[in-house]
């Protein structure tokens, strides 16, 4: 079992940045792949970044890719998303999720692939 907290959501306006931080509890943290997904009113949990276990290995979805950038400190048991020049269409529930099951050259945008997840963060950026 494994908890998730994150923190650093936030006002913003276009163009600005933010750091989501997500704090990990429970069973090893480096036995896990993480990633972060967002919920928008209305629409369905989407992807956003994944990074393996190690951090060797990321991949973001396409929206994000080049602006947002997903790492994790082991031994600090915290993964991170770093937002810059934010769109007002990155507004969102921000989620982070460990997958105990991939393998360690591994990360997934499946969603149902996720074990564990967080409360989320709220981000809403303003044009």
């Amino acid at each position: 079992q494994v908890q998730l907290v994150e923190s650093g959501g936030g006002l913003v306006q276009a163009g600005g940045s933010l750091r989501l931080s997500c704090a990990a509890s429970g069973r090893t943290f480096s036995s896990y792949a993480m990633g972060w997904f967002r919920q928008a009113p209305g629409k369905e949990r989407e992807f956003v970044a994944g990074i393996s276990r190690s951090g060797g290995i990321t991949t973001y979805a396409d929206s994000v890719k080049g602006r947002f950038t997903i790492s994790r400190d082991n031994a600090k048991n915290t993964v991170y998303l770093q937002m810059n020049s934010l769109k007002p269409e990155d507004t969102a529930v921000y989620y982070c999720a460990a997958d105990p099951r991939l393998s360690s050259l591994r990360t997934s945008d499946n969603a149902y692939e996720y074990d564990y997840w967080g409360q989320g963060t709220q981000v809403t950026v303003s044009s």
